[in-house]
């Protein structure tokens, strides 16, 4: 048996979101991701049309610049528009099914927080992804308090007998809604992203 033939297969990992704006929690969490999972390349994917979403976001081109600036020095990261290119609704089983074909025999991981994995059952044939994709989920904080991030992964490990990994990953409690919110109300924001991407938002009058 030669080297190639024992090869591991390769650690490729999906984080996809708004990115509305990126902010240091969301930077935190692909950095984390990347080396707790040991992965070859994390593709940072900006949600393309939120079928999920209520509120009008920016621009595609504004939030891929944005993105660039955010994860685009981080070793191993992937800033990928393909849902942005795709039209039409986003779903991330249509995503999974694109990297498996771009990267055959690959073990794919689908990052995300808690509060995305708590909404988990009521994706687009979330069965389907779970059967695709390692689900990975990093602790996060939401207006109410911590969410009960112990109950949320059982539930996915028990009850929809998914394949759970619990990323490390300090409480942050910034959101991207807290920081578009700041803005708006011309209130300290910046502690809460990357100078790049506040330059970018203080030269193109974004959020205002």
């Amino acid at each position: 048996m030669n080297d190639e033939q024992i090869k591991s297969p390769m650690r490729i990992g999906m984080y996809g979101g708004a990115f509305d704006p990126p902010h240091t929690a969301h930077i935190a969490l692909a950095q984390a991701a990347i080396k707790q999972l040991n992965l070859d390349v994390l593709h940072i994917i900006p949600t393309g049309f939120a079928w999920h979403k209520a509120q009008q976001m920016s621009s595609s081109s504004h939030r891929m610049a944005m993105a660039e600036l955010a994860f685009g020095d981080i070793p191993k990261t992937n800033i990928d528009a393909r849902e942005i290119l795709r039209g039409g609704p986003t779903y991330t089983l249509d995503t999974l099914h694109e990297l498996q074909v771009q990267y055959p025999g690959a073990q794919l991981y689908l990052v995300m927080g808690a509060d995305q994995a708590a909404a988990l059952p009521t994706w687009k044939h979330f069965d389907e992804i779970a059967k695709l994709a390692i689900i990975c989920v990093a602790e996060r904080a939401d207006t109410s308090g911590l969410i009960p991030y112990a109950s949320t992964l059982n539930s996915l490990q028990n009850s929809l007998q998914l394949r759970a990994i619990h990323i490390e990953l300090p409480i942050m409690l910034q959101s991207a809604t807290d920081v578009r919110n700041l803005v708006a109300m011309r209130k300290p924001y910046q502690h809460l992203l990357p100078p790049a991407v506040v330059a970018y938002i203080e030269e193109h009058w974004l959020y205002i």
